[in-house]
C-alpha cells in the first residue's frame, strides 16, 4: 500500500485504517460548491448542500440523485438530533433551523443580544439536546452563498441553543472565522476549526476545549494545524481519530493531534461524514463533486 497514489501514509495506524483496494468513488458532479453532508440511516441515504445553486441534494445507494429542497435558502452545514431531525445552518436566513418529521421548518436561533446573527456555518447536537452552531462571515460576504451584508456581531462566536429554554448563548468569542465543530466520542470535549486562513494571514488550526457540565466550555487550547489548505468540516470515527477536509484532500489526525495520513481527493475538500448500514464509508464533499471511500473503521457520529 506504501505506493499507493491514493493515500499518504505518516503512521502505520493510519496504514491499518485504510483498504488497499477500496476506490475513491464519485458519486455525484455538477454542483457549485458542496458542503454539509449527513447520513439518514433509516432512510438509507445522503444529503448535502449545494449552497451557490441553493438546494439540498439526496443521493440513494442505487446511484440516483435527486433534490430533496429547493430553494434552500442557501444552506451549509447539517446534522441530525437525537430525533432523527435534520438541523441546518442556512446563510440565506442568517438562521439555524429543523426540519420537523412532517416536513415543517422550526427556526431555533437568527438573533443574538437583538441583532442578527452572522451567517451560521456548521452545527453538532449534544445528547442532552442542546444544539452547537459556529457563525462567521462567509454566506455575507458575497452574493454567491447568500446575500451580501454588513455584520451585525462585532464578534465571529460559537453558540449553544439551550434544549428547554430556547435561549442562545455565545460560548466562545475570541476566533477569526470559525468554521467546522464536532464532539468527541465522549462529549467531554468540543474540537472547532479557525479558517481565519482563507482570508487572513493567520495560522489554521482546530482548537479543542473541555466541556463543562455540557453547557460551557474551559480550557481552549490548539489541538492541530494543517500542513495544506485551512480545516472546514470533520468528524470523528469510534477510536477518537479526527478526519478533516483540506485542499488537498482528508487528513486524519490521532487523539492526540499527530497527523496519521491523508486520503488524496482531486478537488477542494469542504467536508465530510461517516455512513453506510456499518458507517464504515468516508462520505466526502468537495468543490462540486460528491466522493465516497470504504474504510476500516466507524464512523463515532449518532444517530
Amino acid at each position: 500500500m506504501a505506493d499507493n497514489p491514493l493515500y499518504d501514509i505518516r503512521d502505520e495506524r493510519f496504514g491499518a485504517m485504510v483498504i488497499g483496494s477500496a476506490a475513491l468513488e464519485e458519486l455525484y458532479s455538477g454542483c457549485r460548491w458542496t458542503e454539509g453532508p449527513v447520513w439518514f440511516s433509516d432512510l438509507n441515504c445522503l444529503l448535502w448542500s449545494d449552497i451557490p445553486n441553493e438546494r439540498i441534494m439526496r443521493w440513494t445507494p442505487d446511484g440516483t440523485v435527486s433534490v430533496f429542497r429547493s430553494p434552500s435558502n442557501y444552506v451549509n452545514g447539517n446534522t441530525r438530533d437525537r430525533q432523527g431531525r435534520l438541523v441546518s445552518c442556512e446563510h440565506g436566513g442568517r438562521r439555524v433551523t429543523r426540519t420537523e418529521t412532517d416536513g415543517t421548518i422550526t427556526v431555533l436561533a437568527d438573533s443574538y443580544k437583538g441583532k442578527r446573527l452572522n451567517s451560521p456555518n456548521d452545527v453538532v447536537v449534544h445528547s442532552d439536546g442542546g444544539v452547537w452552531f459556529t457563525d462567521p462571515t462567509y454566506g455575507i460576504l458575497s452574493d454567491y452563498e447568500g446575500h451580501k451584508a454588513e455584520p451585525e456581531q462585532p464578534t465571529r462566536n460559537v453558540y449553544r441553543i439551550d434544549p428547554a429554554s430556547g435561549a442562545i448563548e455565545a460560548v466562545v468569542e475570541d476566533f477569526i472565522q470559525p468554521n467546522g465543530l464536532a464532539f468527541s466520542p465522549d462529549e467531554t470535549k468540543l474540537y472547532v476549526a479557525d479558517s481565519g486562513s482563507a482570508k487572513h494571514e493567520v495560522p489554521c488550526h482546530i482548537r479543542v476545549f473541555d466541556v463543562i457540565d455540557g453547557r460551557r466550555l474551559a480550557n481552549s487550547r490548539y489541538f492541530c494545524g494543517l500542513d495544506v489548505g485551512h480545516p472546514d468540516g470533520f468528524r470523528f470515527d469510534v477510536q477518537g481519530n479526527l478526519w478533516t477536509s483540506s485542499s488537498d484532500g482528508v487528513h486524519c489526525f490521532s487523539p492526540e493531534g499527530e497527523l496519521l495520513g491523508k486520503i488524496r481527493v482531486p478537488q477542494t475538500v469542504s467536508n465530510l461524514t461517516f455512513g453506510g448500514p456499518k458507517k464504515n464509508r468516508l462520505f466526502i464533499t468537495a468543490t462540486r463533486s460528491v466522493y465516497s471511500i470504504y474504510l476500516k473503521t466507524n464512523g463515532a457520529q449518532y444517530p
